[in-house]
């Protein structure tokens, strides 16, 4: 019997536990469901899932929804917002067995393709939605502006708004800006990408 050193048994094993992870990923499908019992149609599929001991074949099941925030009558206000309604998404590996436990779950109507083939989202489309809905941690940003900068809004409901800085928030993409409205300062979170400076 041979005797190799710890390092070359950790090299030896590294490419199995490789493959392990990139077969248990999978791919990302769109299924149509009945407009408003998409959190419905997801607690229903893993219980089926579960049932139908498919968790080697369907590892994840997401209603994709985004965090809105409100600011009412002075008071901050977050709901969750339905991103694409009527959809849900499930990373699967695709065969008749996953295929049939998801199309036949009550409430879905079809995946999303041409004819009565489905076809997986590209790597970027997933990845933008996840980042849209807070999943995936976007990279830090360096943010080029400086607190009490002014700037302009370009986007969004407060387009054409002016502000003034109060908070840099590099790591989420973000920035705190206190915008005049009526008269009065008013604090919002917008995205870097947002805004200009003056």
């Amino acid at each position: 019997m041979a005797l190799i050193s710890k390092e070359e048994q950790l090299e030896q094993e590294k490419p199995e536990q490789n493959e392990e992870q990139e077969t248990q990923k999978g791919e990302w499908y769109v299924v149509h469901t009945y407009s408003g019992y998409e959190n419905k149609i997801k607690v229903d599929l893993k219980k089926r899932v579960e049932s139908m001991n498919m968790q080697d074949k369907i590892y994840q099941i997401i209603v994709p929804e985004e965090q809105e925030i409100e600011y009412k009558g002075g008071k901050k206000k977050i709901t969750n917002k339905r991103v694409f309604p009527g959809y849900v998404l499930v990373n699967m590996h695709m065969d008749e067995d996953s295929w049939y436990v998801v199309r036949h779950t009550p409430g879905v109507t079809g995946f999303v393709g041409s004819g009565s083939k489905p076809i997986p989202l590209q790597p970027a489309e997933i990845e933008k939605i996840l980042a849209r809905m807070g999943l995936v941690d976007k990279r830090p940003k360096f943010i080029d502006m400086e607190i009490g900068q002014n700037v302009r809004v370009k986007t969004g409901p407060f387009a054409n708004f002016e502000g003034v800085v109060r908070e840099l928030l590099p790591d989420r993409g973000k920035i705190r800006v206190n915008i005049s409205m009526f008269g009065r300062e008013t604090p919002v979170e917008l995205d870097y990408e947002q805004v200009d400076k003056i």
